[in-house]
């Protein structure tokens, strides 16, 4: 007979790593000036680029290990971006797609291939308008698991975006697609995990539910983000109705949401017009107002400024994308000459966003009380361990994908 290796942790909460298998590393850019804001900008770097030659843009290009102009290199799934040598490229820049550029920060990314180092080809092949994306965020030591100051933030962050698994710590966790094919289809979660859960719970569990759980329940561990599963049904379902409300208000309208919006009396409004080029955000509790040199935005509950992922407060972080210095003469110093309007309407939403999810922490602290079903439970139900073939990406490649030098790859 096989030996079989007892689990040293039967008592323990799973973790995520084991309800949702598949798992893809962070992005790996190579090279900032691929990511920015606006459009606009993206357009004007690529202009610059293309319109050099030689050392000059190799210089711009900013070569790596794993890239340089030369490099030959297929194009992503679903992207109709050149495949030629980039040194030789003259063409308009290709149409830039919105990614999650970090915790609740969306940007803007030039999709092409030849432009990054460690692109994930997995993830664009599964990402359309049925994916979401579960973005574990990293552990970090001597914080809590709830938002606030000096704390860690949430564990699990969920966006209908790509994103590139940026972490504000330095401490990248793992993106986890909710589906493992296009089209909504084969849930990536652990073999025989719903059928379990829908016996235990009484009625019929589906992948978003065990989304939105995650996303209400996840805890931060040095080991992960583990899950607790609770017992008790009706835990299980105030659970999930809470993680609904949390995505949703994650998902920002996409997915055929409503857009996040604060009761009329609490609604962030711009007092006073930021400046064309503000270099530091401060805020003023007793006013509840946030300063962008001499830019006044109020008013901004506590809770939003003082939110925190990977222990970083976002608003500092979201405002410092947009405004830190780039050395002179390089692609990233190419920017708008003032701050658009679209970057205040932005930070407006974000505002909304932080301050509706810090009102629903005392909920998500809630959930980790009572009995669990754990890891030992999972295993007696032959739930655990996880096959390996549920950890590799599956086979979706309905098509061919375009090569390097324009030759079809081999599928």
């Amino acid at each position: 007979m096989p030996h079989v290796t007892e689990d040293p942790r039967p008592d323990e909460a799973p973790l995520l790593d084991e309800l949702m298998p598949w798992s893809v590393a962070p992005l790996r850019l190579g090279r900032s000036w691929v990511v920015a804001p606006d459009v606009r900008t993206l357009r004007a770097r690529w202009d610059r680029l293309v319109g050099t030659e030689g050392e000059e843009r190799e210089t711009l290009f900013r070569p790596s290990r794993a890239r340089t102009s030369w490099s030959s290199v297929a194009a992503l799934p679903g992207q109709t971006t050149g495949t030629g040598r980039f040194a030789r490229e003259s063409g308009r820049c290709p149409a830039p797609v919105r990614i999650a550029h970090g915790p609740f920060d969306e940007q803007w990314l030039i999709p092409d291939h030849r432009l990054i180092d460690t692109a994930r080809p997995e993830l664009w092949r599964v990402a359309d308008g049925d994916q979401l994306f579960a973005v574990e965020q990293g552990y970090v030591p001597g914080t809590g698991s709830t938002s606030g100051s000096g704390t860690a933030g949430p564990a699990l962050l969920v966006t209908a975006a790509l994103p590139d698994g940026r972490s504000p710590a330095g401490r990248p966790g793992r993106i986890r697609p909710l589906f493992r094919r296009p089209g909504g289809l084969e849930p990536n979660l652990a073999p025989g995990l719903l059928p379990l859960l829908s016996e235990r719970y009484g009625h019929e569990v589906t992948a978003h539910d065990l989304l939105a759980w995650a996303v209400a329940a996840a805890r931060p561990s040095p080991a992960g983000c583990r899950v607790p599963l609770p017992e008790n049904p009706a835990v299980w379902l105030s659970g999930v109705e809470l993680g609904r409300r949390l995505t949703g208000i994650q998902l920002r309208g996409a997915r055929g949401g409503d857009r996040p919006r604060l009761p009329g009396g609490r609604r962030p409004y711009v007092r006073a017009a930021v400046p064309a080029r503000p270099t530091t955000l401060a805020y003023d509790p007793g006013e509840e107002t946030l300063d962008l040199d001499g830019g006044r935005i109020s008013p901004v509950p506590a809770e939003a400024w003082e939110f925190h992922v990977g222990g970083v407060r976002v608003l500092e972080q979201w405002f410092a994308h947009r405004t830190a210095p780039a050395e002179p003469g390089s692609l990233e110093a190419i920017g708008p000459a003032a701050w658009p309007q679209e970057w205040t309407s932005e930070l407006l939403e974000l505002i909304t966003v932080l301050a509706l999810l810090a009102q629903r922490e005392p909920e998500r602290a809630a959930l980790d009380a009572g009995p669990r079903l754990t890891r030992g439970t999972l295993r007696e139900a032959g739930v655990l361990p996880v096959p390996d073939r549920a950890r590799r990406p599956a086979s979706v490649l309905d098509h061919q994908e375009e090569g390097p030098e324009g030759q079809f790859a081999l599928l």
